[in-house]
């Protein structure tokens, strides 16, 4: 099995697993939604041939036990019950893990027989579960039957090349003969994609792979199709030929039933519904950390533009030198200017194919949520909003544990229990949403429950009690200061430690990781009313324009957005013995760059600049001995022991190879 058709094979797994997620949470909140049963038993059985194919016999076994359950469901057989529904889950969890292994090293590595012979035994008791999991003495033959019904049927995966011919609607033939493949059979992928062959962007033909149980019935089922002209199949993966016809030359990967194989989709949101020790028993089998987004989808036409402006480039280049080789300063002069120019659109273009919509990370979540309020026993209507909304690939990956995090402690410290809900004058029912919406640059992510909400006097007890902070400073604090301290490491309000929360360590990573992310996090709360947590993150990577600034013998680099004026140093009072200024009648203090920074060598004396910091970031002034200039540079955040250094928020590297820090006026 080549790497290309098992990589392909993997992300889309977990694409299709977490729609499965999706779809088994619809139908577990309206057993009567005939939409999502039909989603779920498509995507069930469209896994169950894809592991076949792919020669994953056990993994195969698992999810046609679990297609038979879901079948019972969708005929009436069973009830849709949350006993079964956890089964259902477990099995899915099962598969994920198996997934997850083939990923790491081309095998399945986990046990599945037990599962499946529990779902079996469950199917014979006509959905009522037993709590070993075995069948009744008296089901021995029972028993056999279910082991034969357990073996699915042999598959095999066919390259097929379909030759439609001259026709006036090649849009609607070309959809006619995946809809009756997909009827009779499994569609594997389709080259070009299905949707691009519905819409008659096609030649003559195109290409699919189709897993069958034999040859002989995929050219039944091709030779049924009126809208075929002709078509040819061979064994996937082999030069011989099927039944005498002409090979197809197709190198498309197993996949999905009609989602685009390219191996473009993102393996980042699957795998991880249930956080670490947020479920119990049969439905915590998968580990809950986030798994790093190792793929993207990129529109065509984002490519086209990046072609062109590759090829601009290479003209430019051959430009320069040819100027440079003649001594021509002045065409020089211009040819960099359309390389500024070239270069800016390139960056432009591949931050843009660097963006992936929000549902990669969050679709995940509902899971979690679910999960979590069954262990607890709380009752939860989960919502989110702006899943399309769009962020860089790397800030993705780096906020899907905060966000666990933020969850994870509405649906444990915010929401309360049904009983005291009710004692409370509200719903049974709590309700959590996430939103995310998209200012300029920026996207705010925000978490909103109505549970119980922060006590402050009770965060203001717990952070004396811990030493986080004294009383006299305590009592000067606002309530939105106090709030903040859930950030402080191993601060917790739990009383006791459970396997969702307790332990102090969580909300002190959220803040962490959006601050090395250069964002901000802020929670409002009312007691007795609820929590909101709200991210403000960057769109894109650390591409940022920067003064950079002398102080003594060094150079420092402050982001632009950070600072509102630039001037001579003006007039400065000493209150309280801290130097101040005042602008528009507001007092901000001037905090002296060389005495924080322990700078060495001379500093400017009286002839100083200053940096007055936008009101909204920090009401402060930097002092500094001189401005030299803007540049855009890429911010590298500090990693290991130099991270979270107070002050300063990564490194830039110059043109001429220096290396500046780049502060953090926040924390300065």
């Amino acid at each position: 099995m080549t790497e290309e058709y098992v990589q392909a094979f993997v992300h889309e797994s977990e694409e299709q697993l977490t729609d499965l997620n999706n779809s088994l949470l619809a139908l577990e909140s309206d057993p009567d939604d005939q939409e999502a049963m039909d989603d779920i038993f498509r995507t069930a059985h469209t896994l169950k041939g894809n592991f076949g194919a792919m020669g994953y016999d056990d993994a195969s076994n698992l999810a046609h036990a679990i297609e038979d359950l879901l079948d019972e469901l969708r005929q009436g057989e069973m009830a849709v019950t949350p006993e079964v529904m956890d089964l259902v889950f477990a099995g899915v969890d099962r598969l994920e893990l198996a997934v997850e292994s083939i990923d790491e090293d081309g095998t399945v590595d986990v046990e599945t027989g037990d599962l499946e012979d529990d779902i079996r035994t469950v199917i014979e008791n006509g959905g009522a579960t037993s709590e070993n999991g075995d069948a009744d003495a008296d089901a021995g033959s029972g028993e056999a039957d279910a082991d034969a019904a357990a073996a699915p049927d042999q598959v095999d995966t066919f390259d097929v090349t379909v030759e439609i011919g001259e026709s006036e609607m090649k849009g609607v033939d070309g959809m006619l003969v995946l809809e009756a493949i997909r009827e009779e059979c499994d569609l594997v992928s389709a080259t070009p994609e299905p949707e691009t062959i519905e819409n008659g962007a096609y030649a003559d033909g195109f290409d699919l792979v189709v897993a069958s149980t034999t040859a002989d019935e995929l050219r039944a089922t091709l030779d049924r199709i009126s809208a075929i002209e002709d078509a040819t199949l061979s064994q996937a993966g082999s030069d011989g030929v099927a039944n005498g016809d002409t090979a197809a030359d197709d190198d498309t990967s197993a996949g999905a039933d009609d989602s685009p194989t390219d191996g473009d989709t993102a393996s980042g949101d699957t795998g991880d519904g249930d956080s670490d020790g947020g479920t119990g028993g049969k439905t915590g089998e998968t580990n809950g950390s986030s798994r790093e987004i190792s793929s993207v989808r990129v529109d065509v036409d984002q490519l086209d533009d990046l072609h062109g402006l590759v090829e601009q480039l290479v003209t430019s280049r051959i430009k320069l030198r040819r100027a440079v080789d003649d001594g021509d300063v002045g065409s020089a002069t211009d040819t960099l200017g359309e390389l500024d120019k070239i270069t800016g659109s390139l960056q432009n273009t591949v931050m843009d194919m660097r963006l992936i919509p929000m549902r990669k990370v969050i679709s995940k979540f509902p899971r979690l949520v679910r999960d979590l309020a069954r262990e607890q026993e709380k009752e939860i209507d989960f919502r989110m909003e702006g899943q399309d909304i769009e962020l860089d690939r790397t800030i993705l990956t780096e906020i899907s544990d905060p966000l666990m995090h933020i969850l994870r402690n509405a649906v444990d410290h915010g929401i309360e229990p049904p009983e005291e809900r009710e004692a409370a004058g509200k719903d049974r029912e709590g309700t959590i949403e996430l939103r995310a919406s998209r200012e300029r640059d920026h996207v705010t992510v925000t978490v909103e429950d109505d549970g119980r909400g922060l006590d402050v006097d009770e965060l203001r007890r717990k952070a004396l009690e811990k030493g986080v902070r004294t009383e006299a400073e305590l009592d000067s604090m606002e309530d939105t200061e106090v709030y903040d301290l859930v950030f402080h490491p191993g601060f917790s309000t739990a009383d006791e430690v459970t396997d969702v929360s307790g332990r102090g360590v969580g909300m002190d990573v959220v803040h962490s990781t959006v601050k090395q992310l250069d964002g901000s996090v802020n929670v409002e709360s009312e007691h007795g009313e609820g929590t909101t947590v709200t991210l403000r993150l960057p769109v894109t990577v650390a591409i940022v324009k920067v003064l950079f600034v002398e102080v003594g013998d060094e150079e420092y680099g402050v982001p632009i957005k950070n600072i509102d004026e630039v001037s001579r140093m003006p007039t400065v009072e000493t209150i309280n013995e801290q130097p101040m200024i005042e602008h528009d009648e507001d007092i901000y203090p001037v905090v002296d760059l060389a005495s924080e920074l322990d700078v060495p060598g001379e500093t400017a004396n009286g002839d100083s600049m200053l940096l007055r910091i936008r009101k909204s970031e920090r009401r402060a002034a930097l002092r500094c001995d001189a401005v030299n200039k803007q540049e855009e540079v890429v911010v590298k955040p500090l990693e290991g022991v130099l991270s979270g250094i107070p002050g300063l928020s990564g490194t830039a590297v110059l043109g001429d190879g220096n290396i500046v820090p780049i502060l953090d006026v926040v924390t300065l």
